[in-house]
Formats: structure tokens, sequence, C-alpha cells
């Protein structure tokens, strides 16, 4: 056998890659999901016609990156090691077996140079587009959440630089009102010198290796230099958008360039769905303003231990007061510059009161109490919580963008970054997500046609073809499981192809099972879904 064995080695055939690659392989479902001519579209201003050497073509670089992306290889190095030796990936890019792939340099160079930022959103909203002209996606509802991506950056490589404070988009909008309500309670408003005054800085930790990089550290994770990838994604696991941050960037502060892109996209959308992160005063204001509604779920109150609980002090819209847990008034004093209004009690009270421990300690014996001018938007989606409508939404957070984190991380490689820099970061990260989006766009349709004409008989076929080989077949009639749920079906009305005792037994002990029966009505309803 080993002097066989040594023989086939050198042997000389003829094959055909077109045979070799099986017909339900996944590259077979991609490329028939999807016309890659378009990408001539998207590269051809890139490209000169009549001058220079002959290139690559442009196709097959996206799909080398693809079959990266889709199958979770780290590198483009061990990806072209992997093109030129499976069958598979060769077929897909169209190169025979005699033919050198292309260099790993090559492919590194024309994407960092030659394929910009605008090239990548074009294949990202190309596979998107694809999807929504088959009916896959449902923008209804759209749900957001960040996810971090550890740096290709030491962390003993750092060094602490001061960097001026980004001022917050809503700054302006948020002066304006401000002033406003000062003005609506009898106060001078406050006097616009931000020209005047010189940017605050403060002083951060900034990796010496990939400066565009922020230190990440919660709970149990490890502290490092990340980036956050900001998705968003819709009821099917699509994703819509994706912003990319340095990872010291809270979600809230990063939801509006990721709004815009979903606002600019699909506007149809009637809810946003999000954790606690993003429920702050703006974001609500935003959301609720558009006339769309935000899903969130609940915040427990930041109050002191052994005090008054949070709920006791109401406000009053009427008369524009909080009511103590006393049942005083705390009037209106002020609003400062943050958009907080203060209600502040009378000392002379306080100073009596039987419960003063509970409620301040002040040596003035003062109780404030803030609430923000945008505090009614919040209110909203404190009440949205409790429509059965939004609660369904808000629990398949964790089907969806959850999901989506999940499988990105564990499936496709984006549990950590090789490339350095936002723009680099941001473009791999896209093309990630085609990716993704690509090989869910591939399933879907092949599963739809499979399912529609051809996947009846070919189960029956399969489960002749177990038992021709004396398999043991996948469901047992005396489990502990099934035996409670036994319930007798007659065997009459299966196909004809069903023959001999054990097929007989098998179909019988498939139709006695909970298990299986609960699995055909499973597929029976995606079937008339689809």
């Amino acid at each position: 056998m080993m002097v066989k064995n040594a023989e086939n080695r050198s042997q000389m055939e003829f094959v055909s890659l077109e045979e070799m690659v099986p017909q339900n392989h996944l590259l077979r479902k991609i490329d028939a999901a999807i016309d890659f001519n378009k990408l001539y579209e998207f590269v051809e201003k890139l490209y000169c016609e009549d001058n220079g050497r002959p290139s690559i073509d442009p196709v097959v670089l996206f799909k080398i990156v693809l079959i990266q992306h889709i199958y979770g290889i780290p590198s483009l190095r061990r990806t072209l090691e992997e093109v030129s030796m499976n069958l598979a990936y060769r077929w897909f890019i169209g190169y025979p077996l005699n033919e050198a792939v292309p260099h790993f340099s090559t492919v590194s160079y024309n994407f960092k140079h030659r394929f910009n930022h605008a090239t990548v959103e074009y294949v990202f909203r190309w596979v998107l587009k694809a999807a929504a002209e088959e009916g896959y996606l449902d923008t209804e509802a759209i749900f957001v959440d960040g996810t971090h991506i550890k740096a290709s950056a030491n962390l003993k490589k750092q060094a602490k630089k001061a960097v001026p404070k980004e001022a917050k988009r809503y700054a302006r909008e948020l002066f304006e009102e401000v002033n406003k309500d000062r003005e609506e309670h009898g106060k001078k408003p406050f006097s616009d010198d931000s020209d005047k005054k010189p940017p605050e800085e403060k002083e951060t930790v900034v990796s010496t290796t990939d400066p565009e990089s922020g230190v990440f550290h919660k709970g149990e994770h490890k502290k490092c230099f990340a980036y956050e990838a900001h998705t968003a994604c819709d009821k099917h696991n699509f994703i819509l958008g994706v912003h990319i941050t340095p990872g010291n960037v809270h979600d809230s502060v990063a939801f509006d360039p990721l709004y815009d892109e979903l606002c600019e996209y699909y506007p149809e959308h009637q809810t946003v769905v999000a954790d606690s992160a993003y429920k702050t005063p703006w974001i609500c204001k935003r959301i609720f303003e558009s006339g769309r509604t935000l899903a969130t779920c609940y915040t427990r109150p930041k109050t002191k231990e052994n005090g008054h609980p949070w709920w006791t002090y109401v406000y009053d819209e009427y008369f524009d007061d909080v009511i103590c847990p006393e049942y005083r008034a705390l009037h209106y004093t002020t609003t400062n510059r943050d958009g907080y209004r203060e209600y502040k009690s009378d000392p002379k009270i306080c100073e009596g009161c039987p419960t003063r421990h509970l409620c301040t300690h002040s040596k003035d014996c003062v109780k404030t109490v803030q609430r923000h001018i945008w505090k009614d938007y919040e209110e909203l989606a404190d009440d949205a919580r409790y429509m059965p409508k939004y609660q369904e939404l808000y629990r398949r957070r964790k089907e969806t963008i959850e999901r989506v984190f999940a499988d990105a991380k564990e499936k496709h490689a984006m549990r950590y970054t090789q490339y350095r820099g936002l723009p680099q970061v941001s473009n791999w990260v896209r093309l990630k997500f085609a990716a993704m989006n690509l090989k869910k766009l591939a399933i879907r349709k092949w599963r739809d046609l499979f399912s529609s004409s051809f996947y009846p008989v070919f189960s029956l076929l399969t489960l002749k073809s177990r038992f021709a080989q004396n398999r043991k077949p996948a469901f047992s009639t005396d489990c502990a499981f099934c035996m409670p749920h036994r319930f007798s079906v007659s065997t009459a009305g299966l196909p004809g192809i069903l023959s001999g005792d054990h097929s007989a037994r098998y179909a019988a002990g498939i139709f006695r099972c909970r298990r299986a029966y609960l699995f055909s009505e499973a597929k029976m309803r995606i079937r008339k879904d689809g």
C-alpha cells in the first residue's frame, strides 16, 4: 500500500476545477447569489487603460479579500497560501492549477493605496442593495450596539499626552435652549465666549505604536488598546451600518455619525433598539423628535445608600417644582450650562425636618435636585418600555446585534486586528461586514431555491442512502426523551422511495419523536414564510 501511495504522488491526471468543487459549496452559493462584474463599475476610474503594466483583475483582488473574511483567515499572507492550495478557492477566483496566484503584498498594496474608503463603502452598500432587492432586509426596527476590537499595539508602549476636549455635537443647540429656558424663568442668558476661551484639554494615555487607538478596560476584560465598531443591523442580522472609533469613546458619543448614516440610507425605520448606554437626553430627543421610538432597557437610578428612594422626589410640571418625601416644595433656582435645572429647598424648613439625614448632609441644610431640560424625552423612552411591542423588540436584541458580534469574532476573526490607524481599520471592518452580509445573502437564496423544489426528495434520498450503509439512525424511538411523547402515525402514506424494514422503522421513529416533529414543523413554517 505504501508503494501505491508513493506512485500516486507523481501520477498525472486531467482534472476540471468545475467538477472538483461540490455543488453545495459555500463559494458556489456566493458566486450564484451576486454579479461580481458590478465591481468593475466601482473601480473603473482607479485604473488607466492605455498606460502602465497590465494589472491584476480587481474582481480577483476583492474575491481574495472576501475569502479571507468569510473563512476568518487572520492575514493576507496566510490567505494567499490557502488560495494556492485550495481547489474551491482557485475555482472562485478563476485561477487554474498551473497559474500562480497573486503575491500577498500586491493585494495588500491595492487595498492600502488604490481602493480607498469610498470604494469599500460602495462594495458594502452594493451587497446590501442586492439583499434589499431580494426582499431580505427588514428595516422597520434597527438594532444598535458597539463591540471592541483589540488593536495591534503593545500596552507597555504608551505615553501620557494632553489632548483638547472634543466639543459635543449638540453643544450649540443645547446652549441656545439653555439660554431660552433661563429667559423664560427670568434669568440672564449666558454669554457665548467659546471663541475667546482656549479649548479645554484633558490628559489621556496614547499608544506610541498606534496613536489612533484608545485604552479599553471594562469589567473582567484585560486592559488593552482597542478600537470600537459601533454597528447597526436589522431583524435578519444584516449589518446596515458601522462607525469605527478609538476604544475609549463612549457609545453615546459615536451614535450621531452612525445614526446619520442610517437616516440617509434607511429613512423608513420606525424604531431604534439599543441598550442603556444610548439612553441619554440628546439621543432620546433626536429620535423622538424625528417621529421614531427608542426601545431601551430599564436603568437603575444612581442614588446614595440609606437615603430616600429616587421615586419619592416627584416633579410637579404645573408649578415647575420638585416635591420631597415630606411633601415640601423645592423651587427652581437656575439652569446651568450643562442643561440641568436646579431645584433647591428652603433651609429653614430642612433644618427641622425629621428625615433630613436621609435626604442631605449639607451644612447649609439645603437639598438640591437637578433635572435636565430634555428629561421629558427620556421619560418617553421609559414609557415605551411598558408597551408589548417594544418589549418584544428589545428581547430580540440578543438574537440580532449580539449574534452579529458573536459570529464576527468567533467565525470571522474580528476579535483583534493587524491593521493600524482609523482609515485602515475602518476599511477592514467594512469589508468583513460586507463578507458576512454576502454569506448570509447567498445562504438564504440557496435555501429558498433548495427548499422550494428539491428539499423533500433530497431528504428521502438521504434517508435511504444512510440505511444502505447500515448507519445508526439519528433519532431513537426508545430514547428517554421520546418515550413519554410517542404518538402513532401511519407510514402508509410515505413515498415509495422508502423501502425495507429499516427504512420503515426509521421513518416511524422520526414521526414518533417529538423533537423531529417540532423540527419538521419549523421547516414547514420557514418555507411558508419564505
